[in-house]
């Protein structure tokens, strides 16, 4: 597929992929590695693994997220000098339930910091989900609605434990990413499969989008988040040392990030 029309599915559905991203002779290495290291830090119960912050403690997937090819995608779209605002490592352990559809950060209603609803029609933040594993149906590819970043809020009350009208599921090679609009509406979908489903999450923001909201200790952050006792994703202050050791491409991307 080409560049052109992966832009016009990202834009005009909300979603699209990018395939081979991570060669085929690699993925392996980095799949174990980013396995092995959410179940060591993982801050939620089984079958769930999430590691916010995950390049604190694995960079393995750190060389591809800021390779020319992904940046060319993420700054065709948001220009130059964009960020990563948040690297998440994955796994949807076998017999994982579904979740509720909602949106991400900064739209979802729940979050201190939000968007207001009705969203504004314009893109601002984009999540990619890193297949380290072939995702299927049947292993709990994430689940989306297409063309949902155009309504003007995600489902609110008990309309996302529904299933929504539409919906379909990723579903690509490992290797692949799937890249989507954080106003879609997307769940975790169930893993009827024998073996764990692993990703890395990394998100993309410009330049100019906010996000002292996501980090502890800054003003923002106290102020919108904690005094208000909001629930918002925390993105952990990554230490000066690791910083130092991560290769020269990513480290503009992340280097707001970094402890002081």
């Amino acid at each position: 597929m080409s560049f052109d029309q992966q832009r016009r599915d990202l834009l005009e559905n909300g979603f699209c992929y990018l395939e081979g991203v991570i060669p085929p002779d690699e993925v392996a290495a980095v799949r174990d590695s980013v396995e092995r290291d959410v179940w060591a830090h993982n801050t939620l119960e089984r079958p769930t693994g999430y590691v916010p912050g995950f390049l604190r403690y694995n960079q393995s997937a750190a060389p591809y997220a800021a390779s020319r090819r992904m940046l060319d995608f993420v700054e065709s779209l948001f220009g130059p000098h964009v960020r990563i605002s948040m690297f998440t490592g994955i796994v949807n352990g076998r017999g994982i339930p579904r979740g509720a559809l909602h949106s991400d950060w900064p739209y979802n209603q729940g979050g201190a910091a939000h968007v207001l609803a009705p969203y504004p029609d314009a893109l601002l933040h984009i999540v990619t989900m890193w297949m380290l594993t072939d995702f299927t149906e049947e292993n709990g590819g994430t689940i989306v609605v297409p063309g949902s970043h155009k309504r003007p809020c995600h489902p609110l009350g008990g309309e996302g434990l529904k299933p929504a009208s539409g919906e379909v599921q990723l579903t690509g090679k490992a290797g692949t990413v799937a890249v989507f609009d954080a106003r879609l509406w997307h769940s975790v979908a169930e893993n009827r499969s024998d073996r764990d489903r692993v990703a890395v999450l990394v998100r993309y923001a410009p330049w100019w989008l906010n996000l002292d909201t996501l980090r502890p200790g800054t003003i923002d952050h106290q102020d919108i988040v904690v005094a208000n006792d909001g629930k918002d994703s925390v993105v952990p202050a990554l230490d000066r040392a690791t910083y130092d050791k991560l290769p020269a491409s990513i480290q503009p991307l992340v280097r707001y990030s970094v402890a002081q």
